[in-house]
Parts: structure tokens; sequence; C-alpha cells
């Protein structure tokens, strides 16, 4: 009986999911174009909700991580979100305009437009280490297209989920946005949405790719991946130590765009590692206190763990950063590391780390940087620490990545006039900003044919006529 039970649960997850979606569909049916007053009072709606729940939220993030620093939540999920959602309202207006474009000059008495229409039901798919900031900032994008949303978020984030649930619940109806707790990622990306949008691993990526192509969906994938970051000899040590160590160990490492390995000019290394010690010991004095983040859940905790007895294992050299701090298997937290001495067989090389550990590695000539990234999958940040244009633009366009900065780490995702979004393994296609609003909308082509048109000409049967047209056609130049 139990399991029977079990069953038809599940089942009505999978129904509840099929009716909303044809609930959504339906709706975009009778309204394909939503107005920019329509478009607006959404987006002011989801600014209303973060405001007006701000401390619900972070409590609810803090539940599911078993600790999440509040200050973290607020500035890196809260505030991006809000500050990313005021561009796009400023914006709107100009984006939704319909586009001149030139036209050839056979047809010049025409017109040619490019208008922006909302692609109908997105799916959007959102992983558990920011679960906030990757589940509404896509959904910023896609209603200003002009979308509906239905969104799946981590298991891993259930207690947001469901004070998402109700929240949004209580101000949107269930045709425009829907949050569904409970619902499984493959179950939900079986549906035939008109694009879908999933942040998380490659492999999930994979499925939910595989499920998308069956319906021909269009989809939007980012991923993660191994994000180099390369010291230059111009540049401060110190200074570099300061701004690498902050991106590195925010949200305990658990960050899709942490650096994930460090190249440093020979002879440097001691002058890092002294430097990380002394500021992480001061921005974290106890790893088990508020300031200090918890690894998402056992399993993940274990790993961490297993990599860094793996690396030891092997002969690399650990450094811990925060004096006498130990790992807390009950709070799930593990004390920083940097790791010296790695090499390509171990397991912190071969995987994302998502975490607090931190391989360093040396190099005589910059060439050698740039041969190393450049031969592992492209990931979805580089970091180039450099006053040198020369060597900038060497280290930039001798290799590709998702995104990169400058003399920081990760600060480009929090630019709203830049598309953010991976390539090859890092992901596919990118959103934030008017980037965004493209990649939700259909850009839709439209030719005014115009009263006087020459396209006569070359109407068949034909003759020497014809062919005397036509090639002087292909020789012309206007």
């Amino acid at each position: 009986m139990a399991q029977t039970a079990q069953i038809r649960s599940i089942q009505s997850i999978e129904n509840e999911a099929q009716r909303v979606y044809t609930l959504q569909r339906e709706a975009y049916l009778r309204d394909p174009y939503p107005s920019l007053q329509e478009r607006r009072a959404r987006l002011n709606a989801v600014e209303r909700i973060l405001l007006e729940n701000t401390d619900a939220i972070v409590e609810a993030i803090s539940q599911d991580f078993g600790h999440r620093c509040a200050e973290e939540s607020k500035i890196l999920e809260i505030f991006p979100v809000i500050d990313g959602l005021r561009h796009t309202r400023k914006k709107l207006r100009k984006w939704m305009k319909p586009q001149r474009r030139p036209i050839s000059w056979l047809f010049a008495t025409g017109s040619n437009r490019l208008i922006p229409q909302p692609k109908g039901v997105v799916g959007i798919v959102s992983p558990w280490n920011y679960p906030l900031f990757l589940t509404l900032s896509p959904l910023v994008s896609v209603l200003a297209a002009g979308n509906r949303a239905m969104i799946k978020m981590a298991s891993n984030s259930q207690h947001l989920c469901r004070l998402l649930a109700d929240k949004f619940g209580e101000v949107f109806p269930e045709e425009v946005i829907a949050i569904l707790p409970g619902v499984r990622a493959g179950d939900f990306s079986t549906l035939p949405y008109d694009h879908i949008i999933f942040t998380g691993s490659a492999d999930v990526g994979r499925t939910v790719m595989q499920s998308a192509a069956e319906n021909l969906t269009p989809v939007t994938l980012e991923l993660g991946g191994k994000s180099p970051t390369i010291v230059c000899d111009d540049f401060d040590i110190d200074e570099a130590a300061s701004r690498i160590m902050y991106a590195k160990l925010v949200n305990a490492g658990q960050t899709c765009l942490a650096p994930d390995y460090l190249f440093l000019p020979n002879g440097s290394e001691d002058r890092f590692v002294a430097a990380a010690q002394g500021l992480v010991a001061e921005r974290y004095p106890d790893t088990n206190d508020e300031s200090y983040t918890s690894v998402i859940d056992d399993k993940a905790y274990r790993r961490l763990r297993s990599t860094l007895e793996d690396a030891e294992a092997k002969g690399a050299t650990l450094v811990p950063l925060v004096p006498n701090a130990s790992f807390n298997d009950v709070l799930r937290k593990v004390p920083p590391h940097l790791v010296l001495n790695v090499t390509e067989d171990m397991m912190i090389m071969k995987e994302e780390i998502f975490g607090p550990l931190f391989p360093v590695m040396t190099y005589k000539d910059l060439d050698e940087t740039i041969e190393y990234v450049t031969h592992r999958d492209r990931p979805l940040g580089f970091y180039v620490f450099t006053n040198d244009r020369a060597r900038k633009d060497k280290l930039l366009y001798s290799t590709i990545s998702g995104g990169v900065t400058i003399n920081n780490c990760i600060i480009h995702v929090a630019q709203h006039d830049l598309p953010f979004g991976g390539v090859g393994a890092s992901g596919i296609g990118h959103y934030h900003g008017y980037e965004g609003f493209v990649e939700f909308s259909k850009m839709r082509p439209v030719f005014t044919s115009p009263w006087l048109s020459l396209l006569h000409w070359f109407y068949p049967p034909y003759t020497g006529k014809q062919e005397r047209m036509i090639d002087l056609t292909i020789k012309l130049k206007p």
C-alpha cells in the first residue's frame, strides 16, 4: 500500500507539471505579446517579493546549506538580482522596439525590421549553490522577453523552493510563473518548452539537452569547469592574493565561476602563500563561525575530504590557511587549503573542485600557461592579473572561455550589460541584460515588399535577356 501511494504521489507531481505547462501554453496563445506595461509590472512584483521577504529568503537558504553566511546571501544573491532587475526594467522599452535593418539595393523602396517576440513557455532548472540568483536572474530575462516560466529548483534547495513557491503563488497566477517543489529534473525537462535554461553539472546538462532534442527545444546550458587564474610578474602578489582568495572562498568555494587553479611566476609562490595565510586567517579566524559557509551536503563534504587526502597521498603539499582549523563533520565545514606540487593524476586537477581547496602551480613563461589552458575543456571563467597590455592581450586572444575578469575574479558576472554564459564544455548560450532579452525572444525578421520592385526583371521564362540581367546584377557594386 505504501509503495502504491508513493507511485501515485510521483505520478501526481508529473501530472502537475504537465497541467501547469498546458495552462501556460494556452495563456501564451491567448496573449502572445504582453505589453511593456505588463512586463514592467511583473518585474516590479518580483522586486517586491525580494524586498518584503529578504530575511525569510536568507534563512531558507541557510537552512538548505546547514549554514550559509547571511551577508553572502544578501550581497551575492539578493542584491545582484534586484540590481539586474532594475537595469532590465529601465532598458526594456528600448529593447522591445523593432529594429530597422538595411535593405538590399534590389528592393530599395521596401523595408526591413527585426521584431523581438516572446517564445512562449520557458523552463528554468536551477542549481543549489546560488539558488536564488541562478533562479531569478534568468527569470528576469524570461519575463522581460514576455514569456511565461516554469521553475524547477534543486533538491538541495527545498526550503527556499517552498518559500518562493508560496510567495510567488500569492502574487503571480500559475499561467505566468509557476515554481514546482518536488518535481524531478528528468520529468520537468521532457516537456515541450519553447526554450529551456539549465544551470548545473555537465553530466546533467547533457541529459537535459537530450530531452530537449526530442522536442526540438532550444537550450541555454550554464555549466562550470576548472576556471584558470594567471598572475603575471608585474602585478603585486599581495593584492592579487587578497582579490583571488575572496573569490575562491566566498560560499566556501561552491561557486561555478570560482578560480579553480592558480598559475604564479616562478619564485613568487612563497610570498603568495604567506599573503594568503595572513589574510584568510584574518577574514575567517574561526571556520566554525557564521562568516564561513557550510558545504551543502554529506556527499559533497566527503568528496572534498577525499580530494584533499588523494592529493596528499600522491605527493602534494597541503597548506592550511587558518591556524588550528579542523574539519567539522557536523557542520560540514572544510578548512581552506592551498595545495602545492600538484600533478595531473590527482583528483584535484581532474575535476571541478567546488570547495575551498586551491591548487597552485608555477610557470617560467606565459606560453606554458596558454598551452595548459588551451589543451583542456573551455572554462566558464578566466582570470588574468597584469597591468601590461601586451601580456593581457596575449592571454586574452590566445585562449577562450565563457567570460573574463582582468585583475580580479568573478566580477564580470555582476555586469548587467555583459552577457553571461559558457562555451563548449562550460555551456551553450548566454543571458543577462540585452543578450538575455534576445536569448528568450524570437528575433523575427520582417520584410515589407515595395510597390515598385525590380524582381519582375527575373521572372521566367528565362531568355538571353534574363541571363544578361542576372550577370549584370552579380557584377554590379552598389
